[in-house]
């Protein structure tokens, strides 16, 4: 036996003696076979888990973690590693907090490159249980010890590093774009639906419309080269498989539309207003069917509005409130309150509807797609209160969308705020060219 697994044991053992406690009594408590107590206490058959080191700190009154620097040699001896006693351990370490426990171990392991499987393993089981931020490291200790770019273990801890990377810091998420995007072909075709279409709304969100549509073409095609392979139901894990195929063309409208080919994409609007041709939908499938549907119709809105037609305002608009969703609503006024700009519209009667929703819109900062949305819907109706003269309204606007632009780190639509300020800063109270300073301030 080796001197820290008699360490570990002669700790238990120290404590059962100092509570007064038998073998019996400490199963009992426990809820561990007295027998299976017995071998992994004498060291013999057996090593003990992490679980079972758990239940005897509790019973013994020690924290969460305790031993667990000793804990090593039950998992790793004579330069074998025991995979079942590992992965629960580096999870564990990671759940309260014994991160100085994790360094060690993996240097030990990473000695024998057949044991990236069980740092992976670990790290999807973080993934798993939601802690992201807590699986990166293990992550990013894959893709730095694998040699084998084509690796499942390569491929896989990119995507993953892909979606943890994602949040309002542009330059983080275009980064964690351009790492991903060699691998996403490499992922099983369930995945990659699920890939591209993250790849294609990030893209989205920063305004790279060639990528955009790059990916969205990819999501199409190979959502149509599944269905016909029949292979509707193999692939429908996350999403039903109309769910991609719809979502390639309708992004696909969405680059058409900020290319300003609003007839084209109407076109594409009208092929996604109706799936219900695809084969074999299940509830799952019809459900998103008529997502589409109701999507195509608020685009189709949309479309008319940016060509001019401000006879469907009211139409517009109560369609948006029979909704009631507050993305919608938001999509919605940006669009309007845009094409108000372009066209010369007077839309108060429609911003005085929403205004309750309007109040709201502040819940999407730290949403990828809607953040943006809604610094452009500041941004434009800022323009909006200038052109109707009420400058003070527009200066506010303004200042807010400055505010807006730093707190998401969105440093070019920042340079059209502030050159927006500066065009209509003779209008600005002294306190409001004040705050306008303090704020630039934070960009120097």
């Amino acid at each position: 036996m080796r001197g820290n697994n008699r360490s570990l044991r002669l700790e238990i053992e120290d404590q059962m003696k100092l509570h007064g406690y038998s073998l019996n009594k400490v199963a009992e408590l426990t809820g561990i076979n007295a027998g299976n107590l017995s071998m992994v206490l004498n060291g013999r058959a057996r090593a003990m888990t992490i679980g079972q080191l758990d239940a005897l700190a509790e019973v013994l009154g020690k924290p969460p973690g305790w031993l667990y620097e000793l804990y090593t040699e039950e998992c790793i001896s004579d330069n074998k590693v025991s995979r079942p006693r590992l992965i629960p351990y580096l999870v564990r370490c990671v759940e309260i907090g014994r991160v100085d426990c994790i360094e060690p171990v993996v240097s030990k392991i990473l000695d024998n490159p057949k044991n990236i499987s069980i740092i992976f393993a670990a790290a999807e089981k973080l993934f798993e249980n939601g802690k992201l931020e807590e699986s990166e490291y293990f992550y990013q200790l894959v893709v730095d010890n694998t040699k084998d770019s084509f690796s499942e273990f390569m491929t896989m801890s990119q995507y993953r590093l892909f979606l943890i990377a994602q949040g309002t810091d542009e330059e983080q998420n275009w980064k964690s774009v351009i790492q991903f995007e060699p691998f996403r072909r490499r992922l099983p075709e369930y995945l990659q639906l699920a890939a591209l279409l993250k790849l294609a709304k990030v893209s989205y969100s920063l305004e790279k419309i060639n990528e955009v549509e790059k990916f969205a073409e990819e999501l199409a095609e190979l959502s149509s080269i599944l269905y016909k392979l029949k292979m509707v139901e193999e692939v429908s894990v996350e999403h039903h498989l109309v769910y991609y195929f719809g979502m390639g063309l309708l992004i696909k409208g969405n680059v058409l539309e900020k290319r300003g080919l609003y007839e084209e994409a109407k076109k594409v609007v009208q092929t996604y207003a109706d799936l219900s041709w695809f084969e074999p939908l299940d509830e799952s499938g019809w459900q998103e069917v008529e997502k589409f549907k109701v999507w195509a119709k608020a685009n189709l809105y949309t479309l008319e509005v940016l060509m001019g037609n401000d006879v469907i305002l009211n139409e517009y608009a109560d369609y948006l409130e029979c909704l009631d969703q507050l993305n919608e609503t938001l999509s919605g006024l940006t669009t309007i309150i845009k094409s108000a700009n372009i066209h010369g519209f007077c839309i108060d009667h429609v911003l005085q509807r929403f205004v309750g929703s309007i109040d709201r819109f502040d819940c999407f900062v730290d949403d990828l797609i809607n953040s943006r949305r809604y610094l452009w819907f500041c941004y434009h109706r800022a323009i909006y209160e200038f052109s109707k003269e009420r400058y003070e309204n527009g200066i506010k606007e303004t200042i807010f969308c400055i505010s807006l632009c730093l707190e998401m780190k969105r440093y070019e639509d920042l340079a059209r705020c502030v050159a927006l300020f500066e065009k209509h800063r003779n209008y600005a109270s002294e306190s409001q060219v004040q705050y306008y300073k303090s704020i630039r301030l934070w960009v120097v």
